[in-house]
């Protein structure tokens, strides 16, 4: 392994790589913020359900779900569908916040398509720790528009997500797309 630094004469000689500082995600990396356990009042995605919706990057309300920005997108345009009940498990929805779910996933689909143009989309969601959820105590669905060559070289190499939009801009824009649906 080859040091990051060198010592030349009492003195580091820089190894050359640029870093990317990204100090809003100090919280996420030491866990602040992370659903604890199973209760509501430590779970990110209740809490934002009492925001404004700029505030909570929140793109629509519906009667049993909403639609939310993820705060570390894997692209542009990275949403999630959430019902509002703080539920673990797919299985645990109820029929009409399944049919709203669904529903609510195929609209912002449409929503994303309109305003980015992507050319397919990921769509999941990580039942439980061991699945990979981290958030698993309540319940969302990721949709990420995907384009073709946006998996370059600066995630795998740099280790550094480029995003061409701030989020509050991509709210605004997804927003209002979204309303103009109805």
């Amino acid at each position: 392994m080859t040091p990051r630094y060198e010592e030349q004469d009492g003195v580091g000689v820089h190894d050359a790589l640029q870093r990317l500082w990204t100090p809003h995600r100090l919280s996420y990396v030491r866990g602040e913020g992370k659903a604890d356990g199973d209760e509501p009042e430590g779970c990110p995605f209740c809490r934002v359900i009492g925001l404004d919706d700029a505030d909570g990057l929140i793109l629509a309300r519906g009667e049993s779900v909403f639609a939310v920005l993820n705060l570390y997108p894997y692209n542009p345009g990275h949403l999630m569908v959430l019902p509002y009940r703080h539920v673990p498990d797919y299985t645990d929805l109820e029929p009409a916040e399944t049919v709203e779910f669904a529903r609510f996933t195929q609209r912002a689909m449409r929503v994303v398509r309109a305003v980015a143009s992507p050319h397919g989309f990921n769509i999941g969601m990580n039942q439980g720790v061991v699945a990979g959820a981290g958030i698993a105590a309540h319940l969302h669905q990721h949709v990420v528009p995907r384009w073709g060559g946006d998996a370059n070289f600066m995630p795998v190499i740099g280790h550094t997500k480029v995003l061409p939009q701030l989020l509050g801009e991509t709210r605004r824009l997804l927003s209002e797309a979204w309303a103009e649906q109805d």
